[in-house]
């Protein structure tokens, strides 16, 4: 059983930035590949991001890419999530998963999920 615990959700004005962190309760996080879902309120969870077990490949949802920054640190059993150029659309509760498989951009595909931390951005 792998628990995950996100933080550094908050306020931020447009332009501004947050990095988000996931903690992971099991040293075996580093067999398993994670990932950044979002949700909205009134939307469907929405993938963001995902990283491999070694960090060497990376992904992002079109709507991001170039502004957010996935990465991992296995060794603290941490992901993080630095978001820059923040807008008001990326509002959402954020959330991190783990699966046991490769990496994938489906949320269903994830065994293990965080309880989501909310990312307010004020135009």
């Amino acid at each position: 059983q792998v628990q995950l615990v996100e933080s550094g959700g908050g306020l931020v004005q447009a332009g501004g930035s947050l990095r988000l962190s996931c903690v992971a309760s099991a040293r075996t996080i580093s067999s398993k590949a994670m990932g950044w879902f979002r949700q909205a309120p009134g939307k469907e969870r929405e993938f963001v991001s995902a990283i491999s077990r070694s960090g060497e490949s990376t992904y992002y949802a079109d709507s991001v890419k170039g502004r957010f920054t996935i990465s991992r640190d296995n060794a603290k059993n941490t992901m993080y999530l630095q978001m820059n150029s923040l807008k008001p659309e990326d509002t959402a509760v954020y959330y991190c998963a783990a699966r046991s498989l490769p990496v994938a951009t489906v949320s269903g595909r994830y065994d293990y999920w965080g309880q989501g931390t909310q990312v307010t951005v004020s135009s």
